[in-house]
């Protein structure tokens, strides 16, 4: 894998636009600000992307957030990322696009084990297993990782009642698949629990969850028809505390447990005839959860329900010689709303060059964990709001793609008009501690250029990108966590048994909080990655991020807070096939 990271969402950072709640990594990020975001349209925690493991959804159901210690990169074959909402196909959660997730293959015997440590206290261990028999192939693959972590606030600050985050974690998948000439089956199982320490003696939380996935396929020369269903089941637990100006004492405010399951499944029907593609669907989604707080030093809180919703969409597209014509619609109910997708564009080819335009209309209804959980990060305490209305998306976007020989290019532009925004709003300040509650910001605007490159010649890949995203409410205020530039630069020689990758992750100022108040000053870090085989089926691995050892903050709390200090790893990798 040429690229550096435990999990992939610190792999993904390398794609530009591609954010989480905070500069964190999920090593040691509270999962509740794990949702993702892309093209500069902010995060709450929760995401405004929708995440897909081999067609699955696996946002949380409560929060929308994603579990990424639960993804091990190395099982993907491939990831896809598609930025923007230009298709109808997809409805809540995928109002800045959709990531999706792909497992390799089962092939006819696979055996894979590996074995890495590093600084910190680290070890990771995976192991994973396949074998065909016939038209029927059993997979799986578990891995469990541990770490000691580092400390989250400066050292000139830092106090009694600091200590480092970390997390522990471990689980596993088993699938089953069956393929013919026109049919495919699989049903897939996988468990996953956590343990992570937040920064302080008193701060801590845990996750447990499991999912159930089946996805059914039958294809003909003119048609295919898909259908799916799953049912996940998670209970996230935390505690919080209240820290003195020194910190070196910390009072228990809360402990928490969030019980929630999710419900849902999609049909899908797609005809070919012609140059012409015409797809129609329906998905149902049903989620329950609940937030339970005891409160000290005495009390009791509890908030939550169930969320019905289900949608019918349609997406077709026509080739008429080198131009292609596309749109689509999706009527979405959500709860009582109803809310109406449509998406349409044009792209022309002309030789290596291929024109493209869009223009679309997404929405996202707001999470159980935003209308009723309240939490506590440090001394910011936020509160839900139960009268959250759906916020809604308005995007064009045009750009071209050059393809030549050796070299690609990318360049869009793009436009993206705002509603109800569901933002994290500063109710009062008070002493030490800040109080804010999430609300419908009026509107905001993101409009941008996105860039990418990549050129090939021997043994070498070079890729780059940016991202430049301009994105504020109507006050000239900043949208929260959105950088105003970022990028990235991969350099990769491969040849024979040997691997070898390196490059930089830039991004440059952005603001904490609503009122712009927090800087987060911009920076840049410096990663490589390296595999040789040993001999037979065993490779020697080796990773770092943040080589120079670069100090640059993640958040506040208001306390600043550090994102992730050098990491390395290394170790060996088994596998044969």
């Amino acid at each position: 894998m040429a690229l550096p990271g435990v999990n992939a969402d610190d792999r993904l950072r390398l794609v530009p636009g591609f954010t989480l709640f905070r500069r964190s990594s999920s090593l040691v990020a509270n999962p509740t600000t794990q949702g993702v975001s892309l093209r500069g349209i902010g995060s709450t925690g929760a995401s405004r992307t929708l995440v897909l493991w081999d067609g699955i959804p696996v946002n949380d159901p409560f929060g929308g957030w994603v579990q990424w210690t639960r993804l091990a990169p190395e099982e993907l074959e491939r990831i896809e990322v598609s930025r923007g909402a230009s298709t109808s196909l997809f409805g809540d959660r995928a109002m800045g696009g959709a990531i999706g997730l792909f497992t390799r293959e089962a092939e006819q015997t696979r055996i894979g084990a590996s074995f890495e440590t590093g600084n910190s206290a680290t070890a990771l261990a995976s192991l994973s297993a396949a074998r065909r028999f016939g038209a029927w192939a059993v997979s799986g693959a578990g891995r469990a990782f541990t770490t000691g972590g580092y400390y989250i606030v400066p050292d000139t600050i830092r106090g009694a009642a600091d200590t480092q985050a970390n997390v522990r974690f471990g689980g596993g998948n088993l699938r089953l698949d069956r393929a013919s000439l026109r049919d495919r089956l699989f049903l897939r199982a996988d468990i996953h629990a956590e343990q992570r320490d937040n920064g302080t003696r008193l701060q801590q939380n845990s996750t447990s969850l499991g999912t159930l996935a089946a996805h059914y396929s039958r294809s003909s020369a003119s048609s295919l028809l898909s259908v799916l269903g799953f049912h996940t089941r998670t209970e996230y637990r935390a505690s919080f505390s209240s820290i003195t100006s020194n910190r070196n004492a910390e009072t228990l405010t809360s402990r928490q447990s969030v019980p929630a399951d999710s419900t849902g499944g999609a049909a899908i029907y797609r005809w070919s005839q012609r140059g012409a593609n015409l797809s129609l669907g329906a998905d149902l989604n049903r989620a329950e959860g609940y937030s339970r707080d005891t409160i000290y030093p005495a009390g009791f809180r509890s908030g939550g329900g169930v969320q019905w919703q289900h949608g019918l969409f349609t997406q077709g597209d026509v080739r008429l010689r080198r131009l292609q014509l596309f749109g689509g619609l999706r009527r979405h109910m959500a709860g009582a709303r109803r809310l109406w997708s449509p998406s349409g564009g044009a792209a022309f080819d002309a030789g290596p060059v291929r024109l493209r335009t869009s223009a679309y209309r997404a929405f996202r209804a707001p999470t159980l964990n935003e209308l009723h959980r309240e939490f506590r990060a440090g001394n910011v305490r936020t509160l839900p709001n139960a009268a959250l209305k759906p916020e809604s998306l308005e995007g064009v976007e045009a750009g071209l793609d050059l393809r030549l020989e050796r070299t690609t290019l990318s360049a869009t532009a793009f436009r993206n008009s705002l509603s109800g925004l569901v933002t994290n709003v500063t109710r009062s300040v008070t002493g030490p501690l800040i109080t804010r509650q999430r609300d419908n910001a009026a509107s905001a605007l993101s409009r941008g250029v996105e860039l990418s490159a990549t050129h090939r010649r021997g043994p070498w890949l070079a890729q780059a990108s940016w991202l430049f995203a301009d994105s504020s409410f109507p006050t000239a205020a900043r949208l929260p966590q959105v950088a105003r530039n970022q990028g990235s630069a991969l350099l990769t020689w491969s040849r024979g048994a040997s691997l070898i990758s390196g490059g930089l992750r830039a991004s440059s100022l952005q603001f904490e909080d609503d009122l712009n108040t927090f800087i987060l000053p911009g920076f840049a870090v410096w990663h490589l990655s390296a595999s040789h085989r040993l001999a037979g089926p065993v490779s020697a691995t080796f990773a770092i991020e943040n080589a120079f050892n670069r100090a640059y903050l993640a958040g506040f709390t208001p306390a600043p807070m550090l994102a992730a200090p050098r990491l390395y790893r290394a170790g060996l990798r088994f596998s044969l096939r």
